[in-house]
């Protein structure tokens, strides 16, 4: 695997982790009342937001550079057009998570 890409996998990992601890604090702002609803609310979306912005951008890197499929085309349109986010979901489980763990069409892709 190119190092590039094994350190975005990484990174994935990391904040996902991260991303992990933030429920914490959402689960307290769904619970808590006044200041501190906010103050968690606050703490868990800057512990959340990293991981999906970074997985966001690596679906688009991901679709440019190791797409292994036969609708480049029409998962570049879907993925830069689509505005709600959930062809990038899509993405993620189809793809980027297969890469990730070197399985499917990704098992022998060429580095």
């Amino acid at each position: 695997m190119k190092d590039k890409w094994k350190s975005r996998f990484e990174t994935i990992r990391g904040l996902g982790w991260v991303a992990l601890s933030g429920l914490v604090p959402a689960f307290i702002a769904v619970l808590a009342a006044g200041k501190l609803r906010v103050g968690a609310g606050v703490i868990a979306a800057c512990l959340i937001a990293p991981a999906f912005i970074y997985i966001y951008v690596v679906v688009i890197w991901h679709w440019k550079d190791r797409y292994i499929g036969r609708h480049s085309d029409l998962w570049g349109a879907l993925i830069l057009i689509e505005t709600s986010g959930w062809m990038k979901i899509v993405y993620l489980f189809r793809h980027l998570i297969p890469d990730m763990r070197r399985t499917g069409r990704y098992e022998k892709s060429a580095d």
